[in-house]
C-alpha cells in the first residue's frame, strides 16, 4: 500500500506525460513480431497496435515493404476474439491500406465479420472492408452484404455503410448509384445520424441530375425529418437549388428555410438564419426574421451560440449594415463577454453599423481588452478600423493613434502587416491624414522587426514623403535604416532616399552626400543601387529622373527570364529587343503590397509574386510548335462566351495580342454524350479590313466532358488605325456518333457539321497593358505634344461621372493614376488620368477632364511616341 502510494505521488509530479513521445519507427516494427506469438496476447497487441496507429498519424512514413510485413503480421490478430484488439485491428488495416500490397486477403475475414451476429464488429468491419475494396470486388463480391448493411436495423452499421459508400463513389460511382433504394429507405428510419448520412449518399448520387435534385427536395421539405443534422445540409441543398435557379424569395424553397428559423433545434434555427443572410438576393424584408433569431440568440447563456450569432450578424453588417442597427443594444452588452472572441466581433459590429458620435466610446472599449486577444481577432479588429476610417474620413485622427498603440504592441508579422495596410489605405484615401499617418509609420520602422513590413513602409515613405509639406523630416528615419538594418533594408532606403533627390531641388545636394556614402556599403547590392541613382541625379537632368528614379516600367520578370534564356539559346545578330516582353501590370492596390518583392528581387532567397495572367498562358502556348516562334503574349485578355452557357458546344475565346500578331484561343467543351467531335477548328468569316489568317491549329479530337483548344494566328493590319474591329465566328467539326458509356465511337463513319458563334471584337484594351505612373505630371511633360491630340466627345448615355469614369476605363484598358479614378461626391467636374503601353511598348497617356451638362462631356487629351497610336486611341473614342 505504501508503495502504492508513493508511485501515485511519482505520476502526479511527472505530469502525466505523452508515454508515445519518443517511439522510433525501426522499434515499433520490430515489436509487431509479437503478432505472430501463439497464444495471442490481446493487452500486449493492443498497446502496439496503439504505437503503430501514432506513429503514423504524427506523418511517420512507411515503405511499401514495411506496411506490408506489418499488415501480414496483424491478419494473424483476426484469431482472437477480443474487442478492443479486433476493432484496432479494422483501425491498422485502414491506416495501411493506401501503403501495403495484397490487402484483398483479408476480405473473407472482414466479410464473416460484417454479416456477423457481434454488432461491435460489423460497422468497424463495413469501414475496414470498403477501405480496401476495388470496383470489381464490390460489384462481384459485397455489394449484396452492402445493400443489407444500409436498410440493417442497427443504426451504427447503416451509418457505416452509408459513410463507406459516399467514399467508394469516387471509384464505384455507377455502382453506388444501384443502391439508391436502399438509401431512401434507410432516410425515413428514426436515428438521426442514419437519416444524415442517408441523405449525403442520396444527394451525392444525384447531384448532377437537377431535375432529380428537385425532386428529392421537393419530397423532403414536405416531410417531417428528425434529424437536425440532415436538415442542416437540406437547407443547404435547398439555398444552392435558388442560388443555381434564381427562383428568387418568392419561390416555395424560400418558405421552407424561413420555416426552419421556427424549428425545436437551435442548430437548425441557426443554419436557416446564416443561409438566409448569405444568399446573394436577399432584400431587407427577408433578412429582418433571421436577424431577429439571431439578434435572441446574442442573449443566450450558451458561447457557442452567442459566438455564432454574433459572427454572423458581424457579416451581415458589411452588405447590410441598416438591418444589424436594431441588435445594437444587444451587441453592446456583448463587449463586456467573458468570451474575448465573442466580445471582439461585437465590438467589430458595432464599429461597422455605430453613429460617428460613438467612435470614441468604442475605441475606449476596445483598448481595454485589445491585448488579451489572440492575432487573428485582432486583425478582425483592424479591418472594421479600416472600413471606419473609409466611413467616418473626419475620426482619422483618434483612429491612427489607436493603430499607432496597436503597432507597438506585441504581435506577428500579418498582424502588424494587416495595421501597416490600414494606414496606408487612409493615407491613400484621405489627403489630410498624410502626414499624421507617415509620422506613425516612421516611428514604427526604427523598431520593426520584420524585414518585408519594413521594405513597403520605406516603399511608401520614398513615394509619398517628396509630395508632403516639409519632406526633410524623413530623410532622418529613412538613412537611420541605412546604418542599423540588414542589406534588404538598406537597399530600398537607398531607393527611397533617391526619390527625394529626384523629386526635391531643396533636398538634392544632402541627398547626394548620402548616397556617396551608401557607395561604401558593405553590401553589393546597396552599393549597386547608391551609384546607379548617384550617376542619374548628378545629371540634373529632370526627365532622366522621372525616367529611371520616380517612374519604373515594371517587366515581367519570368517572361524576361525565359526570353533572355530564349534569345541565348539561338544566337542571332539582331540584339535582343526588350519591346517583345510584356509589360507586368499592377494596379494601385497591388503596388504597395509587391514593392517589397521588387526592392529585394535581386536576394537569391526572395520569391517573386504570383505569375500574371501572360505568364501562365505563355507557358502552355510555348509548348505549341506553330505559336512558339510568336514569343510570350503582349496581353492576354479575359476568356469570353461565344457560346450561351447551356447549349450543347460552349465555347470560350482568350485573344493573345503580340507585337505584329493576334492569337485566338478557342476552349471548346462538348457536353453531348453521345458524340466525338474530330478536326475542330474555328473559321473567322468576314475578316476587317486588313487582318490576315496566317495559320489554323485545329483540335484533333474533342470528347465528351473535355475543354480543348483550338487556335487561329492572324497578322494586324500595317495601317494601325484599323487594328480594331469584328469578327464573324463559325465551329467547324467533323461528328461520329458513339456510346455514352464508353465514349467510343459506333463506327468509323462521320459527318461534316457546323456551329454558329457570337462575333468577337478586337478593342484597344485588348492591346494595351495597364501601367501605373508615380508621377503623372512628369510623365505627361516629358511625353511633349508633338503627337498630342485632343478632342470633345458628348457621352450622353451616361448621368454621372463615376458611371463616366468606369466606362472609360474599361474601355481603354488603361491604369488611372493618382487614385483619379475616384469621384468626390457633389463634384460637377472631374479629370482622369490614365496610363498604358500599347502593344510594341509605346507608352500612352490619356488626360480626359468630364463635366455634368446634361449627360456628360469630355475634353480627351491623348500623347504617345507614335503619333498612330494618339490617333487610334482618339478615334476608337470617337
Amino acid at each position: 500500500m505504501i508503495g502504492f502510494k508513493r508511485d501515485s505521488k511519482k505520476d502526479e509530479e511527472d505530469g502525466g506525460g505523452n508515454p508515445f513521445q519518443n517511439l522510433e519507427k525501426t522499434t515499433v516494427l520490430q515489436e509487431a513480431r509479437t503478432f505472430n506469438e501463439t497464444p495471442v496476447n490481446p493487452r500486449k497487441c493492443t498497446q502496439i497496435l496503439t504505437k503503430i496507429l501514432y506513429i503514423l498519424n504524427q506523418g511517420e512514413i512507411l515503405g511499401t515493404v514495411e506496411a506490408t510485413d506489418t499488415f501480414f503480421a496483424m491478419t494473424k490478430l483476426f484469431q482472437s476474439h477480443d474487442v478492443i484488439l479486433r476493432r484496432m485491428v479494422y483501425l491498422g488495416i485502414k491506416e495501411l491500406a493506401p501503403i501495403a500490397k495484397d490487402l484483398f486477403i483479408v476480405t473473407s475475414s472482414l466479410t464473416t465479420d460484417m454479416t456477423g451476429r457481434e454488432n461491435l464488429y460489423r460497422a468497424a468491419a463495413i469501414r475496414a472492408l470498403c477501405s480496401i475494396t476495388d470496383g470489381n470486388t464490390l460489384q462481384q463480391s459485397i455489394e449484396r452484404y452492402m445493400k443489407q448493411a444500409i436498410v440493417d436495423r442497427n443504426a451504427a452499421v447503416s451509418s457505416a455503410a452509408l459513410v463507406s459508400s459516399l467514399h467508394m463513389t469516387r471509384f464505384a460511382g455507377e455502382v453506388v448509384k444501384r443502391w439508391v433504394n436502399e438509401a431512401q429507405e434507410a432516410i425515413n428510419t428514426d436515428s438521426i445520424m442514419v437519416q444524415y448520412h442517408a441523405l449525403g449518399v442520396l444527394y451525392h448520387i444525384r447531384k448532377t441530375d437537377r431535375l432529380a435534385v428537385t425532386k428529392l427536395v421537393a419530397k423532403l421539405t414536405k416531410s417531417t425529418m428528425k434529424s437536425p443534422y440532415a436538415l442542416c445540409m437540406l437547407i443547404r441543398i435547398t439555398c444552392r437549388l435558388i442560388e443555381e435557379d434564381d427562383v428568387g424569395t418568392n419561390s416555395k424553397l424560400f418558405e421552407f428555410v424561413q420555416s426552419c428559423l421556427r424549428h425545436k433545434s437551435e442548430m437548425v434555427i441557426y443554419e436557416a438564419a446564416h443561409a438566409i443572410v448569405n444568399m446573394k438576393k436577399t432584400g431587407a424584408r427577408e433578412l429582418a426574421p433571421a436577424v431577429s433569431v439571431l439578434q435572441l440568440f446574442c442573449s443566450s447563456s450558451k458561447p457557442t451560440l452567442r459566438f455564432a450569432a454574433v459572427r454572423t450578424l458581424n457579416k451581415v453588417a458589411m452588405t447590410h449594415p441598416a438591418a444589424v442597427t436594431a441588435c445594437n443594444l444587444d451587441l453592446e452588452s456583448l463587449i463586456t463577454d467573458a468570451n474575448r472572441s465573442v466580445a471582439t466581433l461585437a465590438i467589430t459590429t458595432l464599429l461597422k453599423t455605430g453613429a460617428e458620435s460613438s467612435v470614441d466610446r468604442l475605441m475606449k472599449q476596445i483598448s481595454s481588452f485589445v491585448s488579451e486577444i489572440s492575432d487573428e481577432f485582432k486583425i478582425v479588429v483592424v479591418k472594421a478600423i479600416r472600413a471606419l476610417c473609409l466611413k467616418f474620413p473626419r475620426k482619422h485622427s483618434v483612429l491612427m493613434n489607436f493603430l499607432s498603440a496597436m503597432l507597438r504592441d506585441e504581435g506577428g508579422l500579418e498582424y502588424k502587416a494587416s495595421i501597416a495596410d490600414t494606414i496606408i489605405t487612409i493615407i491613400e484615401e484621405n489627403p489630410e491624414a498624410k502626414e499624421t499617418g507617415l509620422a506613425h509609420l516612421c516611428e514604427f520602422i526604427e523598431d520593426c522587426e520584420h524585414t518585408s513590413l519594413a521594405v513597403r513602409i520605406l516603399h511608401l515613405l520614398g513615394k509619398e514623403g517628396p509630395r508632403t509639406k516639409q519632406p526633410s523630416r524623413y530623410i532622418r528615419f529613412i538613412y537611420n535604416r541605412v546604418i542599423l538594418e540588414n542589406a534588404p533594408v538598406r537597399a530600398a532606403a537607398v531607393s527611397a532616399l533617391a526619390q527625394f533627390g529626384a523629386l526635391c531641388a531643396d533636398l538634392l545636394p544632402n541627398v547626394k552626400v548620402l548616397l556617396a556614402r551608401c557607395q561604401m556599403d558593405t553590401d553589393d547590392e546597396v552599393r549597386d543601387r547608391a551609384t546607379y541613382y548617384s550617376v542619374i541625379l548628378n545629371c540634373n537632368d529632370a526627365v532622366l529622373n522621372n525616367r529611371f528614379i520616380v517612374e519604373n516600367t515594371h517587366l515581367s520578370l519570368p517572361t524576361l527570364e525565359k526570353s533572355l534564356h530564349q534569345y541565348t539559346m539561338q544566337p542571332s545578330e539582331t540584339p535582343f529587343d526588350a519591346r517583345t516582353v510584356p509589360v507586368a501590370a499592377i494596379s494601385p492596390s497591388e503596388e504597395a503590397r509587391l514593392a517589397a518583392a521588387e526592392e529585394i528581387s535581386t536576394k537569391p532567397k526572395t520569391a517573386i509574386a504570383t505569375m500574371t495572367r501572360e505568364e501562365t498562358y505563355a507557358e502552355k502556348l510555348r509548348n505549341i510548335p506553330q505559336l512558339a516562334a510568336l514569343g510570350s503574349p503582349f496581353h492576354s485578355s479575359p476568356a469570353v462566351d461565344l457560346t450561351e452557357s447551356e447549349t450543347e458546344y460552349l465555347v470560350k475565346c482568350v485573344k493573345h495580342v503580340y507585337e505584329r500578331h493576334l492569337v485566338f484561343q478557342f476552349i471548346c467543351t462538348n457536353t453531348l454524350n453521345d458524340q466525338l467531335l474530330e478536326n475542330v477548328h474555328v473559321h473567322l468569316d468576314p475578316l476587317p479590313e486588313g487582318f490576315v489568317v496566317a495559320a489554323n491549329i485545329p483540335c484533333q479530337r474533342l470528347p465528351y466532358g473535355e475543354a480543348q483548344s483550338c487556335f487561329t494566328v492572324l497578322t494586324f493590319p500595317d495601317v494601325l488605325a484599323i487594328s480594331v474591329g469584328s469578327f464573324g465566328a463559325v465551329m467547324k467539326f467533323s461528328t461520329k456518333d458513339c456510346d455514352p458509356a464508353t465514349g467510343l465511337p459506333d463506327s468509323d463513319d462521320s459527318y461534316d457539321d457546323e456551329y454558329m458563334l457570337e462575333d468577337l471584337d478586337v478593342s484597344v484594351a485588348d492591346q494595351m497593358q495597364k501601367v501605373a505612373k508615380a508621377n503623372f505630371a512628369a510623365s505627361w511633360d516629358e511625353a511633349g505634344d508633338e503627337n498630342e491630340l485632343e478632342d470633345v466627345f458628348a457621352l450622353t448615355s451616361m448621368q454621372t461621372l463615376d458611371e463616366a469614369v468606369k466606362n472609360i476605363i474599361q474601355f481603354l484598358g488603361m491604369q488611372p493614376c493618382e487614385r483619379s479614378d475616384r469621384v468626390q461626391e457633389g463634384k460637377s467636374s472631374h479629370t482622369l488620368l490614365l496610363s498604358g503601353v500599347f502593344r510594341g511598348n509605346h507608352d500612352v497617356l490619356v488626360r480626359a477632364k468630364l463635366a455634368l451638362s446634361e449627360g456628360v462631356t469630355m475634353q480627351l487629351a491623348v500623347r504617345c511616341s507614335d503619333p498612330e497610336v494618339s490617333e487610334l486611341v482618339t478615334n476608337s473614342v470617337g
